[in-house]
């Protein structure tokens, strides 16, 4: 079994050194309440009843399929959990001093590594990067940044693909998605660049923006009276605050649509959200509209086209007053909507077209080094999802 002395770092609770303990990697089932959780967990509910308003709405942003981390002594008593709410911050229930549980929001340790990619095409794409890496992740960010740009069907073997990405690292894996910078992918030798470049839109060697999935805004032109927030440490109350979504201030009853095209994957009571459908887009993404007064006509698994109504602002849950909490989600880490929901540019002009130039004339150049130096990929490593730490 693979020892990883390195994950006690993470760990902030007192005294661990002196035990024996054991990691268990778990994934959040779908449907899961965090209220169920900690009580099927046997871990006393006052530890969120205890909770202010806004950690308690943070621990609806838990999402099915997250990874968490469960940490055991030698009796299998739980010593700490680890539940990633963002790619930045988590919720960490612990020991303290007098041995009893408490809850906090700490943010994630993680490592950011700068790497390249260059293979020969062998099968396909995205094959040929898991048969390199086993970095699943990469392959899906580097087919979503091409999406609709490239005919692989005039691809020849031995053709080359070059991704200039950065990666996080979390726990000795690969953590959150691919960060692509550049890349390079020749179909019958001619190759088509993408550089990444202003609010993470993909452009080619032209200045033409290539993304164009946009989502519209759920409640129209409305004040916005809470923004993105991913996490900061919060000098008054001495611990970290996160809004992870845009709240939008609309009278109960005005009418929520739904962002793009997808389907229902959650419609129901979601903890301090109160009433929550959920949305599944292609591309990765995931819509999230909370404190609804009531639901439209769509039920979990049906399909809904951009701008169809799926239900009405209200205040449920742990809400203050009307409005519209929407969250946007992609590969299940939260995203600031305001990023997305916008009007596809059709090309960059005047002085920023002379300073995109600049930069992609730097990533073109780093591309052809990378090419001539044939770096090796580094295959990614399988982990057991109980690990012995002592």
């Amino acid at each position: 079994m693979r020892k990883i002395i390195l994950v006690l770092s993470i760990f902030l609770s007192l005294n661990l050194f002196s035990k024996e303990l054991k990691m268990e990697e778990l994934i959040w089932e779908r449907g899961e309440s965090f209220l169920f959780f900690l009580q099927k967990n046997q871990i006393p509910l006052s530890i969120y009843h205890n909770l202010d308003k806004e950690d308690k709405e943070l621990t609806a942003e838990i999402i099915a399929g997250v990874k968490y981390q469960i940490l055991r002594d030698e009796n299998d008593n739980i010593e700490q959990i680890l539940i990633p709410i963002s790619e930045t911050l988590q919720i960490q229930i612990y020991k303290d001093l007098e041995d009893k549980y408490a809850i906090t929001f700490t943010p994630i340790t993680y490592k950011v590594e700068e790497t390249s990619l260059t293979f020969k095409i062998n099968k396909s794409v995205y094959q040929d990067i898991i048969d390199n890496t086993q970095n699943s992740r990469l392959a899906s960010a580097l087919l979503r940044a091409y999406a609709g740009t490239i005919n692989y069907t005039g691809m020849k073997k031995d053709d080359r693909v070059v991704i200039v990405y950065s990666q996080k690292r979390r726990l000795g894996r690969i953590y959150g998605d691919a960060n692509i910078k550049s890349a390079m992918i020749e179909v019958n030798k001619k190759p088509y660049y993408i550089f990444k470049y202003g609010d993470n839109d993909f452009y080619d060697e032209n200045g033409k923006q290539l993304e164009t999935y946009t989502f519209i805004l759920p409640v129209g032109n409305v004040r916005i009276s809470s923004p993105f927030n991913p996490g900061r440490f919060h000098p008054i109350l001495k611990k970290y605050r996160a809004h992870l979504g845009i709240d939008y201030a609309a009278p109960t009853g005005t009418p929520v649509k739904a962002a793009g095209a997808g389907k229902i994957m959650f419609r129901g009571v979601k903890g301090g959200y109160g009433n929550v459908v959920q949305v599944n887009h292609s591309s990765g993404y995931m819509t999230l509209y909370a404190h609804l007064s009531k639901f439209g006509k769509y039920k979990i698994g049906d399909s809904v086209k951009q701008g169809q109504v799926i239900g009405y602002v209200g205040t449920t849950g742990l809400s203050t007053g009307p409005h519209l909490h929407f969250g946007m989600y992609k590969n299940n880490a939260a995203i600031n909507p305001a990023t997305v929901v916008r009007v596809a540019k059709d090309g960059l002009v005047g002085k920023e077209k002379q300073k995109f130039d600049l930069t992609t004339k730097e990533y073109i150049s780093e591309i052809k080094h990378i090419l001539e130096s044939k770096i090796t990929p580094i295959k990614e490593e399988n982990f057991e999802n109980i690990v012995e730490l002592n």
